[in-house]
């Protein structure tokens, strides 16, 4: 799964590239700023499970983000299915054991946070991981579903952004203020292709597109499954693609020539440029399930790129693969 920006509307922040890059930079900032100030030690398993409102979002959630990923829990004391997830997302940030923490927001307490995260049911279960915050699912899922879900953010959480948890020490115990205490896990190393990655960020905050594209190419070069660097390269290739683009006529081609696979790709890039995710995955769809030969081809191998943009561990991603199953075979 990958970090999605702090907006909740589904719309891939594009023109924050960067971003991931930028929350790893923050984290490890922020951890050694923990560090400098004696924020080390173990923390209590009560510690693990916290009651979060408004007033505390930011410090409690948003700030311990960038040391372990939270998972917010979002209920209210008149949800039946509430009673079944909570005791469950509580007994397995016990087990865990400190890979995750979970903040419990109480909806009618905290309308503006609900807003916030345009939570249409409840209950409903997100994540903040270096600031950047994701939905996970929404309802009383089962346990291997959850247990999944969790797997996943864990690795991302430590693949990407270097959180590797929290030290918990289960004596410890949660005095006073206790809940707002975080472990300083120690600052990551420098990789050997940091310089490169930082090259591509300042490419990208000069607007050189191509400069980016290239820094990041000459990373898979040497470190072909470089998750950054990949995820990176299909951004800073598509806000190249579209950077000159004639909007009104690239829509206008797409509408008046349905069997043009080209208009349609260019269209679809538009379409998830402008945050319109599942509209450019049904695009390309559709045009593979009508065409055949190097059409068809063409069409696949943008949606792949597409799906690179997004993450493929992303459910629209994982939805649309199925669906080009389909068109396919």
């Amino acid at each position: 799964m990958q970090p999605r920006n702090m907006s909740m509307s589904g719309v891939v922040d594009l023109a924050a590239v960067k971003a991931a890059q930028e929350a790893k930079a923050k984290a490890e900032q922020a951890r050694a700023e923990a560090a400098k100030q004696g924020g080390g030690g173990a923390v209590s398993t009560a510690s693990l499970v916290i009651d979060v409102d408004e007033a505390g979002f930011e410090r409690d959630v948003l700030q311990r983000s960038t040391e372990v990923p939270v998972v917010i829990d979002f209920w209210a004391e008149w949800c039946e299915p509430c009673k079944q997830l909570s005791p469950l997302l509580e007994r397995l940030a016990a087990e865990y054991n400190g890979r995750f923490v979970l903040a419990k927001i109480d909806v009618d307490a905290n309308q503006m946070l609900m807003q916030q995260f345009g939570i249409q049911g409840i209950p409903a279960v997100f994540a903040v991981v270096a600031g950047q915050a994701l939905p996970l699912f929404q309802g009383a899922a089962p346990e291997p579903q959850i247990r999944g879900t969790l797997d996943q953010l864990i690795q991302v959480a430590e693949q990407r952004f270097g959180l590797t948890g929290l030290t918990v020490d289960p004596d410890a115990e949660a005095g006073p203020g206790a809940e707002a205490e975080v472990d300083a896990a120690p600052a990551v190393p420098a990789g050997p292709y940091d310089a490169l990655l930082e090259a591509a960020v300042q490419a990208l905050d000069a607007g050189d597109l191509g400069g980016a594209v290239q820094a990041y190419k000459n990373v898979l070069s040497d470190d072909p499954g470089n998750t950054e660097a990949k995820l990176g390269l299909a951004q800073a290739e598509l806000l190249q693609r579209v950077q000159n683009a004639d909007a009104q006529q690239v829509r206008k081609d797409a509408a008046e020539k349905p069997a043009d696979v080209q208009a349609q790709i260019a269209a679809a890039d538009l379409d998830l440029v402008g945050g319109h995710v599942e509209d450019a995955f049904g695009r390309l769809v559709d045009t593979v399930a009508r065409t055949a030969g190097d059409d068809r081809d063409a069409a696949r191998m943008r949606l792949l790129e597409l799906f690179e943009v997004v993450g493929s561990d992303d459910p629209r991603v994982t939805a649309a693969r199925r669906a080009l199953a389909r068109a396919l075979f």
